[in-house]
């Protein structure tokens, strides 16, 4: 499992590091509105998008478009919820939002939604020709 889903891995841990490690202030980026909402509604997108694109990309055969859909849904909101938690309980550097939680829920929608847009034009596209 480990060898399918580098990437997917690879992001979470990155995403994972990102949340719970003390960040400089960047004083231009900390006045743009919403800035940390996007950022979270990225990252969590690109999740999605790479566990999506992973999954169907090592089950291409057997797999219909809506089947682990889920998954790649409900796994990176459940690591947005967990490190939320642990932001607001486990450090002194970070604090935990609900707000940051809705960002990281949305991206993963939009984020599953690209990745199989993305899997039918690159790996469907060229098993056509």
């Amino acid at each position: 499992m480990i060898k399918q889903y580098r990437l997917t891995l690879l992001s979470a841990t990155a995403i994972t590091l990102l949340s719970l490690l003390p960040m400089p202030e960047v004083p231009s980026l900390a006045d743009t509105p919403l800035f940390d909402k996007w950022v979270h509604f990225v990252m969590y997108g690109w999740l999605s998008v790479v566990m999506r694109c992973e999954q169907m990309h090592m089950h291409k055969r057997s797999m219909a478009p809506y089947k682990g859909m889920l998954n790649s849904l409900i796994i990176p909101t459940l690591l947005g919820g967990v490190l939320e938690l642990c932001q607001s309980y486990l450090t002194t550097c970070r604090s935990g939002d609900w707000w940051d939680l809705l960002a990281d829920a949305i991206g993963a929608c939009l984020g599953t939604i690209l990745g199989i847009a993305i899997y039918y034009i690159r790996y469907k596209r060229r098993s056509a020709h």
